[in-house]
């Protein structure tokens, strides 16, 4: 299969037009009609509807696939490149919003560094495709368990820190002087859906599987004083570790069941050179006990 075809296909899927494809690709409409129908001619079956385009159920499959392999395909270059690559004094840093506080911003270089917030989702893949040299990412974890990552390429992960929970709620609230709090009798409680500045509700409902969890309000920020400040405000209940101050007029009461951490991790590529080394080091020493997971 051919990933030049194969990335045509998934363009013009994406943008669903023949037209749009050719001018994001470079392309001229002709030719990424021929790319398509070359693929389909290739695996035996049509992929797209053409009017209105849309993928056929074997289009659907293939998009499946498709990224996965194109993002291994890119991960692969950026890999090759980096090693070709002579050791540059600029830095990229990619981190969840979670994953950035002091100890984080003590460990970056004063000068020549981007530090780059995205969803954690995200980070993974900035790494396979070369936009970052080091990311953190952070997620819902039992003690001194790994976090799972997509397998987008080889990458290497550290811990950096673990930290206990608590839930962040008014200050009037009838739970707020609790001395902990279960999140078994959260279930029925109005929740703060913020998957990018917060912990994800799904893997609350992951780790506590029973009906419950429901949003009251969505945060589509990455701003995490934001998202304290909503749960201040009585806007819901959100789950945070203890490193994040609660905003004025709310509290933060320890999560004592089930046993649970946040957990931030330290992935990158290969070996790191230059200022990634530095950083690289610099924030596994400032983790409990640094023990690096091979290869994925």
């Amino acid at each position: 299969m051919d990933p030049h075809l194969l990335r045509t296909f998934v363009t013009v899927a994406r943008l669903a037009s023949f037209s749009a494809a050719a001018r994001e690709l470079g392309y001229t409409q002709s030719a990424v009609s021929q790319h398509v129908a070359a693929l389909e001619g290739d695996l035996g079956v049509p992929l797209l509807v053409r009017r209105p385009v849309a993928p056929t159920r074997a289009g659907e499959r293939l998009l499946e696939h498709a990224r996965p392999l194109l993002l291994r395909l890119d991960a692969a270059r950026a890999d090759l490149a980096r090693m070709a690559a002579e050791p540059a004094g600029d830095l990229t840093l990619a981190a969840a919003p979670l994953a950035v506080h002091p100890g984080t911003l003590a460990a970056l270089p004063a000068t020549r560094v981007t530090l780059r917030v995205l969803p954690r989702d995200e980070i993974p893949d900035a790494l396979a495709e070369g936009a970052a040299d080091l990311g953190l990412v952070d997620g819902l974890a039992a003690p001194n368990d790994p976090l799972r990552l997509p397998d987008v390429a080889p990458l290497t992960a550290t811990r950096v820190a673990e930290a206990p929970l608590a839930v962040h709620l008014p200050s009037g609230h009838p739970l707020a002087h609790r001395p902990g709090l279960r999140l078994v009798d959260l279930l029925d409680a109005r929740w703060l859906d913020a998957p990018a500045a917060g912990l994800p509700l799904d893997r609350l409902r992951a780790v506590q599987p029973a009906p419950g969890f429901r949003p009251a309000l969505r945060y589509d920020g990455s701003d995490v004083r934001t998202l304290t400040a909503l749960a201040a405000a009585g806007h819901g209940l959100t789950l945070l570790p203890v490193t994040v101050p609660p905003a004025p007029g709310a509290t933060a009461v320890p999560l004592t069941a089930p046993r649970l951490v946040h957990r931030t991790e330290l992935l990158h590529s290969g070996e790191p050179a230059g200022p990634a080394a530095t950083v690289a080091a610099a924030l596994t020493a400032a983790g409990n006990e640094p023990g690096a997971r091979p290869p994925r």
